[in-house]
């Protein structure tokens, strides 16, 4: 199993963040990605959403970073982590603007992007932003396949039934034709739109037993990845449930786990990196 980095700061959740995170500078969070890349964490995270309303976001709080300014400032940081995006919202932006914005970022990056990609369920948002949210399903649908046939394509076409477009320029476009889509998710239908347009799967809100029995419904193509998110791990002061997450995550089938540490500090946030990496040395990646 690999891991991925949910940094502090980029995503305040109510009962789940440290207190210090609300006055976490950019100077902190470069310092927890440099660490991060040195240590050989396979990816850092950012989610997006551009509003929350108050009366949700004191369910499922009201910060989070904006991801392509985030993972930008980062890339400039960081040599070989690769810069994930968990979870873009399909619905909010048009195929090619991903395949633009998205695109610059890994030509900049030397390659290093990775696309989270969900359907959405905050409907206020969606209505704020003018997008549809009642046929969002299919529309990600196709906005999946549009993005696949565009990304690093100087000339992208496309023709389906939500988006269609031809005799365009795209410059720059990123430096390959594909890019790793993982999908995120808590249906059966997330699941069924990873394996058939993408190549992993990012649930979220089941149980373990939830997630190994929907995956045995399905034939996973190979090399396909399940990325799944633990609590908020302590492997300095409680290194066993620190394993024990980490099993469990593996035991419903992950491939990767997305993780984040506490901390009362940046600096003990560091440790903490380093004391997980020190747990399992086999998931970091070499130099």
């Amino acid at each position: 199993m690999r891991f991925g980095l949910i940094p502090s700061i980029v995503v305040q959740l109510p009962g789940a963040s440290d207190p210090w995170e609300a006055d976490g500078s950019g100077d902190d969070l470069v310092r927890i990605a440099e660490a991060a890349d040195t240590l050989g964490f396979h990816h850092i995270t950012c989610s997006e959403h551009t509003v929350v309303p108050v009366d949700i976001a004191a369910v499922r709080g009201g910060t989070y970073w904006d991801p392509l300014a985030t993972l930008s400032f980062l890339a400039a940081r960081t040599r070989r982590i690769r810069l994930a995006t968990n979870v873009l919202v399909l619905g909010y932006h048009h195929p090619l603007e991903l395949v633009k914005r998205y695109g610059t970022l890994d030509r900049l990056s030397g390659g290093r992007v990775l696309l989270g990609l969900g359907v959405g369920t905050l409907e206020q948002e969606f209505d704020l932003l003018g997008a549809e949210f009642t046929d969002r399903g299919p529309r990600a649908d196709d906005a999946l396949r549009a993005l696949r046939a565009s990304w690093g394509r100087p000339e992208p076409s496309y023709d389906g039934p939500y988006y269609s477009f031809r005799d365009l320029l795209v410059e720059p476009h990123a430096p390959r034709t594909d890019v790793p889509l993982w999908i995120g998710g808590r249906t059966r239908r997330s699941l069924r739109r990873a394996v058939e347009l993408g190549n992993g799967w990012m649930p979220f809100g089941l149980s373990g037993a939830e997630i190994t029995q929907m995956l045995a419904t399905f034939d996973l193509p190979q090399d396909f990845d399940v990325i799944l998110q633990t609590p908020r791990l302590d492997p300095l002061g409680d290194p066993d449930r620190t394993r024990s997450h980490i099993a469990a995550a593996a035991e419903a089938g992950a491939s990767m786990a997305n993780v984040s540490v506490s901390g009362t500090s940046r600096t003990q946030v560091l440790d903490q990196l380093h004391a997980l990496s020190e747990l399992y040395p086999e998931a970091m990646e070499e130099p």
